[in-house]
């Protein structure tokens, strides 16, 4: 049983603080009531509020069990209270626990779940709550629920695959940065007492002095300093494209060269999914695209959609305004018009969408093959410029001595 806060008035009229233990807010205001007292406030005990953290998260696979376990629950014919109730016993995540517990707490005040869920944004995203909500409304909540689960499973996958596919390039990029700046910092330095000659006849080839003073300038306070100011900038751009900048970066993301179509296909195959699924369950496609927009990921899509939306609401087709919006490739349109005409169009919707993730799947394994040699004979060329700006003044030196 949880501990709640609260601030309340006794008979007198003074003030008095404390926590008390009850399953609800609605019990711990009852509790006080029975005990003389008037709450000002009730809350959730710090210790047991679902706070954020590094160390505190729900990871997708503990959502979309979350998500499956609650639609068994409902399926067989528990009651919502009651089904919350287990799977915040049964839950091993500290945060997903406490959050249920919330959850739970708000359902037995009267509140939707949809709207008890939205209160918890770090945890269930806008997609998941617009998806329950719609299913609250159109009495299809436990169907909801496990497509939610599929679905996020299936977005984990993804990622997973991402990730795995650009592992060994960016473990590549890595060791090569390493090593480059072991030999700059480290090595070429050494090699300072033996071009000193040269230098002082002004002798010293050109890519040698600059070598030579990249490396003063990494080794000296200037060089840290500058490498400080590079990651707080980088920190700061990466904070400011996830909020005011996020349609900047949104834009740029689907517009890069190579990535940008793998980003654009990911976020229209997510989109076509939610979609279809939505039509499928018998929402009205302008609440379906409400509900769907949402999906993409990418501010720029969302808005493209949005608008599209207020175009279908004027009586025109979907596929026209997705085309005029220039984001949807000419295939995916004409098969979302081919299945506007033949009222077929949720099935064609996860059609588009499985088609998409192939697509993607390939393009990601032919780009990693191509970064990988990329990055090689990058790392090569770098380290051969290096080896280069050592050999020259040795070179020099030996044909200086031999004539």
């Amino acid at each position: 049983m949880p501990d709640f806060t609260y601030d309340a008035l006794n008979r007198t009229g003074s003030k008095t603080t404390g926590t008390i233990a009850a399953n609800t807010e609605r019990e711990a205001a009852m509790a006080l009531d029975a005990k003389g007292l008037f709450p000002t406030r009730i809350a959730l005990a710090r210790t047991q509020a679902a706070t954020g953290g590094f160390f505190s998260r729900v990871s997708a696979r503990n959502l979309a069990t979350f998500y499956s376990q609650l639609a068994d629950l409902l399926q067989t014919g528990v009651p919502l209270l009651r089904s919350l109730e287990l799977l915040e016993r049964q839950s091993t995540n500290p945060k997903l626990q406490a959050v249920v517990r919330e959850v739970r707490g708000k359902v037995a005040d009267g509140t939707g779940l949809a709207q008890a869920m939205a209160q918890h944004p770090s945890v269930f995203d806008e997609l998941a709550v617009s998806m329950v909500k719609a299913g609250q409304e159109g009495g299809f909540l436990e169907d909801v629920l496990k497509r939610i689960s599929v679905f996020v499973e299936h977005q984990e996958d993804i990622k997973a695959k991402v990730v795995g596919a650009l592992a060994y390039p960016a473990f590549l990029a890595l060791a090569g940065f390493l090593v480059l700046n072991i030999l700059v910092i480290f090595f070429v330095p050494k090699f300072a007492p033996v071009f000193e000659k040269l230098k002082e006849k002004d002798d010293l080839p050109g890519l040698t002095m600059a070598l030579m003073a990249f490396s003063d300038f990494l080794r000296s306070w200037q060089g840290f300093v500058v490498g400080v100011l590079a990651v707080v900038g980088f920190v700061a751009f990466v904070r400011w494209t996830r909020g005011n900048g996020r349609v900047w970066a949104d834009r740029v993301r689907i517009r890069l060269p190579l990535f940008g179509k793998v980003f654009l296909a990911l976020a229209l195959s997510r989109f076509t999914r939610i979609l279809g699924t939505m039509l499928h369950n018998g929402i009205p496609i302008l609440r379906a695209l409400t509900i769907a927009k949402d999906s993409t990921g990418n501010r720029v899509l969302t808005a493209a959609i949005e608008k599209s939306a207020e175009n279908v609401t004027a009586g025109e087709k979907l596929a026209d305004p997705l085309r005029k919006s220039g984001y949807f490739p000419p295939d995916v349109v004409e098969m979302i018009a081919i299945g506007e005409e033949a009222n077929t169009l949720e099935r064609v919707l996860i059609d588009i969408s499985d088609s998409l993730e192939k697509r993607t799947a390939r393009q990601l394994e032919l780009m990693v093959k191509l970064l990988e040699p990329i990055m090689l004979l990058v790392m090569a060329g770098v380290t051969l410029l290096v080896v280069a700006g050592l050999l020259l003044p040795v070179f020099k030196m030996g044909q200086t001595v031999g004539g």
